[in-house]
């Protein structure tokens, strides 16, 4: 005869685990109590009124995100190369642009851009840029891409750094040339171990292109702010 079916243990109602389940009701409690309110305060009228408006807004701010990361990679190629050189001035200069743009706000940088092209705007008009840096939206976009390629560049330096060195020394064996190792051996492999921190980054840029808000560009947190003033909703948020 087979031994008895033995039910599991019961666990016990430990402190740790009451304030856990105290936690969570008071969040599940949060979030049907917003969802209440945003269902009992639905308007129509201002969902229409504003609705168009900052669903293109939201387009402008894909925009900014996706075309700021895809000229950051541009950018960071070049940018991780001198990062790698571990000496000479290509390394000192990598070095000097990934630490200014990693270690000062972004806020203040599209401030710097924005504002700052201002007070050369002669010396811009002389060699045709101001139309470029009178434009908000074309400083945003500088500003970003400035910024997510200083990023980008140590995430796709740390993950050629991440690939073995037997890796390139079995293709030397081989007898292979060095672009081809690196192309076919430590790129293909580089890119594996670099895709999870490149989402992260997109994400990042995506929360922190709300900042071209301020500088007057109208994508989402700027449709939603124009549009707050005009009604002084909060569920506009």
């Amino acid at each position: 005869m087979s031994a008895p079916h033995r039910l599991p243990a019961r666990r016990r109602w430990t402190g740790a685990r009451v304030t856990g389940w105290i936690a969570l009701s008071f969040w599940v409690a949060v979030a049907l109590g917003a969802i209440w309110m945003v269902i009992d305060g639905f308007k129509p009228d201002f969902f229409w009124r504003y609705g168009p408006r900052m669903l293109g807004g939201f387009g402008v701010t894909l925009m900014l995100t996706f075309t700021s990361v895809l000229c950051g990679a541009i950018v960071a190629l070049p940018v991780a190369f001198g990062r790698r050189a571990k000496r000479g001035l290509a390394y000192v200069l990598a070095t000097a642009y990934t630490s200014f743009f990693r270690g000062t706000p972004l806020l203040a940088q599209t401030f710097l851009v924005y504002y700052g092209a201002g007070q050369f705007r002669e010396s811009l008009e002389a060699v045709g840029l101001w139309a470029f840096f009178a434009s908000p939206i074309n400083c945003a976009l500088l500003t970003f891409t400035l910024n997510t390629a200083a990023y980008q560049a140590e995430i796709f330096r740390g993950a050629v750094d991440a690939v073995p060195r037997g890796q390139s020394e079995a293709g030397m064996a081989l007898g292979l040339h060095r672009g081809v190792i690196f192309m076919k051996l430590i790129v293909p492999q580089a890119m594996i171990v670099a895709l999870r921190p490149f989402g992260n980054e997109v994400i990042l840029m995506l929360k922190g292109s709300a900042i071209a808000s301020v500088i007057t560009v109208f994508d989402l947190m700027g449709e939603t702010k124009l549009a707050f003033a005009r009604s002084f909703d909060f569920q506009v948020y």
